[in-house]
């Protein structure tokens, strides 16, 4: 059987994981949604997002 990790690999250098690493690059080079992305790791981190906690 082969370990998850193996298969991501294989998926990933298939046509279709292909196809979908570029679509996460093309994401992640607009700005707008750097942002967004760093606004939810800052709330997952507890770094703001209003919770009232000090």
């Amino acid at each position: 059987m082969a370990s998850p990790f193996k298969k991501v690999g294989e998926f990933l250098k298939s046509p279709q994981g292909r196809r979908i690493t570029e679509q996460a690059k093309t994401y992640a080079r607009d700005p707008r949604n750097r942002a967004k992305a760093q606004q939810m790791i800052d709330k997952l981190r507890g770094k703001g997002g209003g919770s009232g906690r000090h």
